[in-house]
């Protein structure tokens, strides 16, 4: 998921250089949608594995 992030992120430095406001504001807004849920996903899941059974 952070990998996508990543990605969507340059995309939207390289859009944003070539003067593609729209597809640059688009992919930044993508990215850090992706950051955000890699994040909570990243948290749930560490605390799920500290968990004794």
């Amino acid at each position: 998921m952070l990998h996508w992030a990543l990605i969507f992120l340059i995309v939207a430095i390289v859009a944003g250089v070539l003067g593609l406001t729209g597809v640059a504001s688009i992919a930044a807004e993508i990215a850090w949608a992706l950051f955000i849920i890699g994040l909570i996903l990243a948290v749930v899941f560490f605390i799920m594995g500290r968990r004794p059974r």
